[in-house]
């Protein structure tokens, strides 16, 4: 198994079924800075990383970045169940967020993005640079000091930036190989 989104492929669509918080966002407008969080309530670690996205968010209010938390591997025995466990757990971790939330029930978030990325576990943060492409994907604790270095254009051609990277194809296809066989 092999990762086909990786650091510069163009970023997948969004396609969700409901906005939790935050006006729709169907495409990655050109010259904006995305943080795409994937999370959800069966993470023991996800509360607390959506605390400290918040906090991010906080901290780069001022670059223009735009923050968005997706909600894209829900298991609950509907949509609406799994909806509203979502947003009673978003409601929880931030009662007075303004980032943008998202839920897919529908699988393809998962698949486009996660699995795509050798990402079969969450939370995990995909950062989209200006030109629409993966700048990033991995931990948010990585974020504070990826992000200024994805705002002033210096990352991804950088040498922090392809190890990263191969340490988390490595990482990746290591978990695949193990779950396949």
């Amino acid at each position: 198994m092999t990762s086909s989104l990786n650091l510069g492929s163009p970023a997948p669509s969004i396609k969700v079924q409901n906005w939790l918080r935050g006006e729709p966002l169907s495409h990655f407008q050109l010259g904006k800075i995305y943080i795409v969080e994937f999370f959800s309530t069966t993470c023991g670690y996800c509360g607390p990383e959506l605390s400290d996205l918040a906090k991010l968010h906080e901290k780069f209010s001022d670059t223009g970045v735009e923050f968005i938390g997706i909600a894209a591997s829900e298991k609950a025995a509907t949509a609406d169940d799994a909806r509203a466990r979502v947003d009673a757990s978003i409601t929880k971790s931030l009662p007075n967020t303004n980032i943008r939330m998202g839920f897919d029930h529908s699988g393809e978030m998962d698949e486009d993005w996660l699995k795509a990325s050798l990402s079969f576990h969450v939370p995990k943060t995909f950062v989209v640079d200006g030109d629409g492409s993966i700048a990033f994907i991995g931990d948010l604790l990585m974020i504070e000091d990826v992000l200024p270095k994805v705002i002033d254009g210096s990352w991804r051609a950088s040498a922090e930036a392809k190890n990263a990277e191969e340490e988390r194809i490595a990482e990746g296809e290591t978990y695949a190989a193990q779950i396949v066989s």
